[in-house]
């Protein structure tokens, strides 16, 4: 697949074409190659025109699109001489006749009629130097673009055009790029001629090109025309860049005001920061420390906004700035599953024990999300989305990230039963502060960032239900069963609200598509993509709580076996349940395999889910062996899941994750790998960092804490206003 080097083409379909190309005027001037360029072009418009391509043949063809009112015309020239210079002259005196674009080429032509003599490559130089000046008058108003030829096969070549050698096309490019090189406003059009060397045996007769590589050539007019007035995230070619805007010049003085407040307490004095021990942000289970942690100096915020600034302006060279390459995804079977495939094994290589056998313990959610990440990174980066079956599997790995919310948040709950308003906001900070920072810097709406809107609101569903009276703690059912119906009522009414909305979309987007909330969900001014997320996997969460309830009652009421090495049941019971699970396995892929498309497979997918996460948490806690070991490698990876998702999408993919960050060009290997080693690194680091300023940001005092909501309230509201006053004064 031809791309051009250091940029992303999009793929414009015919919607975007007749919008960028409506009222509009295009001009194809040339011989049967630049016809077959007119057709593709027009193709790109309309799917369904150009069907009988072939049966007109020197003469002019005119193209109308009514809707939209685009007019395309190609004019038989196949010769640049006299005939050509007059037509670009009445362009320039009537300007009732003058086009938006002109794309014009020849050649071959002259050195067919003149068998490629050295009389006819001077008479064409000749000839191109009188039509330069009336082009370089058109070039001022208009957009011209001169079709440099395209390599032939020469052994296709019929007896009458072998003197069309490689040698004259090279040679009569040339003596082009010499004429009109000096004319900045006529772009040269090369990229086709690029194209056409990798598929010159599919010509049918040697001289004109097969479609694909036609296709190439009107897709890269299609993004030198619309890019700069479209502007699609995935057509980096052609476009210019905005200029930051006021949050994004904002966010960067704050991170600059920090840096020099950090001076000026650097020269004051050195107080040397403790970083304290980072928690689990779905269960907020504290790894306690052996000696008790030193209180934070007052320059460890500093110090860790200045790290965040540094690290924010990283971000936006990769993805807001002409500094780095991108290039676009192309998925082969082997670019996914090769990386997977040593994935695994350095997982397999590096495992350690547990520090405790009990089913999902700690090391083993850490290791369950570390591997779901790797295998999502490496999903998207491979463009691995466009094959049905895989999609279908990482489905069900984002839904097993919903479950272990649902289950990780009910445990927390159910057992500890802490409502305070300290650790709601520990929570909430630990998953919305880099996405919250990333959405001033990056220019990026909160939905963008799907997975962190669609966690959050979910926990905050949780904690509602839980902490809503009656308040029913595994403390109160131990001393009546009746308050485990209790709990089962709530679930109930909670799966009967989440069906509710899902049956209804109509009340979906009446509930969220109110202002101010809509601001937290919309996507390029829909709900659509919001609805379509939390759609996808409505009930992952609840399956995650409802486990949750079902493993602890079995383990308080001592009906597991959780001692080291032993099985979770009895044996017959055991073998039984893994068996169904690697059937179930062995079900859903073959199903996946199946699937036609995606829409298809995604009304399944909220039902069957489940299916597939239960029995992987089956397979790997029922042995008791499997359930004392753990992979030391994915687990590392698992505590800083998050920000390796969020992470991703600006400085290992780029353009907004529809492309590849280029930093080494020209070796993808050695690119891949610095650029994999970048990004790990900055996600660890902004893990520690959002750490250390939770610490200092969610005071424990609630006075304190309620204060500063206070402020962030306001705050809120004002940044709101001002974007909604924007958004109305555009």
């Amino acid at each position: 697949m031809w791309q051009p080097y250091g940029c992303m083409m999009h793929k414009y379909k015919s919607i975007e074409a007749k919008t960028c190309l409506t009222g509009k005027r295009v001009a194809f001037l040339g011989d049967s190659r630049v016809r077959q360029l007119f057709h593709s072009f027009i193709k790109t418009i309309d799917p369904d025109s150009g069907k009988s391509e072939d049966r007109v043949k020197h003469e002019d063809i005119s193209y109308k699109e009514h809707s939209s009112s685009i007019k395309v015309d190609f004019l038989w020239h196949p010769e640049a001489n006299n005939s050509m210079k007059e037509r670009l002259l009445s362009w320039t005196h009537d300007k009732s006749l003058k086009p938006d674009v002109v794309i014009l080429g020849a050649a071959t032509w002259s050195i067919k009629l003149h068998s490629g003599s050295g009389e006819s490559l001077q008479q064409y130089k000749v000839n191109l130097t009188a039509i330069s000046a009336p082009l370089e008058r058109l070039a001022d108003h208009v957009e011209v673009y001169w079709v440099l030829q395209d390599p032939v096969y020469e052994e296709a070549l019929s007896a009458d055009r072998k003197m069309i050698t490689n040698q004259q096309v090279q040679l009569y490019n040339q003596a082009a790029v010499d004429v009109l090189h000096g004319t900045s406003a006529v772009k040269l059009l090369s990229a086709t001629r690029q194209a056409s060397l990798e598929i010159l045996t599919q010509s049918n007769d040697g001289l004109h090109m097969p479609e694909s590589s036609r296709n190439v050539g009107a897709m890269i007019l299609m993004n030198s025309v619309c890019n700069k007035l479209l502007k699609p995230i995935d057509g980096s070619c052609c476009q210019t860049l905005p200029p930051p805007n006021v949050f994004q010049k904002l966010s960067a003085c704050f991170f600059l005001v920090s840096a020099m407040v950090l001076l000026i307490l650097h020269v004051v004095g050195n107080n040397r920061p403790h970083r304290a021990v980072p928690p689990d942000v779905e269960s907020l289970e504290e790894k306690k420390p052996v000696t008790a942690p030193v209180p934070l100096s007052p320059k460890a915020p500093l110090q860790s906004l200045c790290k965040m600034g540094l690290i924010m302006g990283y971000f936006y060279l990769c993805d807001r700035a002409d500094m780095f390459l991108k290039e676009q995804k192309f998925y082969t079977h082997s670019t996914f599953f090769i990386p997977l495939i040593c994935i695994f094994v350095l997982g397999v290589f590096y495992n350690e024990n547990t520090k405790e056998t009990k089913l999902l313990n700690r090391e083993q959610t850490d290791e369950w999300k570390g591997w779901m990440q790797l295998v999502i990174l490496v999903y998207h980066i491979s463009g691995a989305s466009a094959f049905v079956p895989v999609y279908m599997h990482v489905r069900v790995l984002v839904a097993a990230y919903l479950f272990q919310t649902g289950y990780g948040h009910f445990s927390f709950f159910w057992l500890k039963g802490d409502f305070g308003l300290y650790r709601v906001c520990q929570v909430l900070f630990r998953l919305n502060f880099l996405v919250v920072v990333l959405c001033m810097v990056m220019n990026r709406p909160y939905q963008f960032y799907y997975f962190v809107p669609l966690v959050t609101f979910w926990f905050i569903l949780i904690y509602g239900v839980m902490a809503m009276w009656p308040q029913i703690l595994q403390k109160r059912a131990n001393s009546s069963g009746i308050w485990h119906l209790g709990i089962l009522a709530k679930l109930l009414a909670l799966l009967v609200l989440i069906c509710f909305f899902a049956f209804s979309q109509s009340l979906f987007e009446a509930v969220f598509a109110v202002w101010p909330v809509s601001k937290l969900f919309e996507l390029n001014g829909s709900i659509h993509e919001w609805w379509f997320r939390w759609k996808l996997d409505r009930f992952a969460v609840i399956h995650g709580m409802l486990f949750a309830f079902v493993y602890l009652l079995l383990q308080k009421r001592q009906v597991l076996s959780e001692g080291k090495g032993e099985a979770l049941f009895s044996a017959k019971i055991s073998n039984l349940l893994l068996f169904l699970s690697v059937v179930s396995f062995i079900t859903y892929s073959i199903w996946a395999s199946s699937c036609k498309t995606k829409t298809e497979c995604n009304e399944m997918h909220p039902y069957i889910s489940v299916v597939q996460i239960l029995a992987f948490i089956l397979i790997r806690n029922i042995p008791g062996y499997a359930r004392s070991l753990y992979s030391s490698f994915f687990a590392w990876f698992g505590k800083i899941s998050l920000e390796l998702f969020i992470c991703q999408y600006h400085i290992w993919l780029a353009a907004d994750t529809k492309g590849i960050l280029v930093l080494i060009p020209g070796n993808p290997s050695i690119n891949i790998m610095v650029s994999t080693f970048i990004f790990v690194c900055v996600a660890h680091e902004v893990s520690l960092i959002t750490n250390d300023l939770a610490q200092v940001v969610i005071p424990k005092d609630n006075v304190a804490l309620l204060k500063r909501l206070g402020a962030l309230g306001v705050c809120t509201l004002m940044v709101l206003l001002l974007a909604r006053g924007a958004t109305l004064g555009a």
